[in-house]
């Protein structure tokens, strides 16, 4: 069981750098969790999509409604009290707090891109995709990151209900 933030769930229905990395990371650990808050921050998400005419908006309903099917049984509530002196101590908003106060309170992971979160919270927050280190960036200047590796095995694509790919 992982948590996860909002932009790995949307990596995983949004075609882009990460989602492969996101699919992989479903492969491996099916559980995931996340405070409600994440449909909210999925729909934003979504509706910047649909505003920039990247999808439809049956599109997105059904990205969201995939999405919620998928983390339904996983959300939790938080401790409002912890989520605040998180975001007191760290300067990390108050939204991103909620996933790290999920984290702490099962004791499991946070899994995101969010660089803040990434130095904050050093002791639950781990990256969906680590760096790759400096001397291989001067090899390759192209090379950015390497995906966790991934089972071998089939990974379902998701992909915009509509699209072909």
């Amino acid at each position: 069981m992982i948590v996860v933030d909002s932009n790995v769930i949307a990596y995983l229905y949004l075609p882009g750098e990460f989602t492969s990395a996101a699919e992989a990371l479903l492969e491996r650990d099916p559980e995931w969790i996340a405070p409600a808050l994440w449909r909210s921050e999925l729909r934003n998400i979504l509706t910047g999509y649909v505003r920039r005419e990247l999808m439809t908006l049956e599109q997105a309903v059904a990205i969201q409604r995939e999405a919620e099917a998928l983390l339904a049984p996983g959300e939790a509530d938080v401790d409002s009290g912890v989520v605040l002196g998180l975001a007191a101590q760290s300067g990390c908003t108050a939204y991103d707090c909620e996933f790290v106060a999920l984290a702490k309170a099962f004791g499991i992971s946070l899994i995101t891109m969010d660089k803040a979160l990434l130095s904050a919270f050093s002791d639950v927050a781990q990256p969906l995709i680590r760096p790759k280190p400096l001397k291989d960036l001067l090899l390759d200047p192209d090379a950015r990151a390497e995906p966790p590796p991934a089972k071998r095995g089939r990974t379902a694509a998701r992909r915009a209900p509509g699209t072909d790919a």
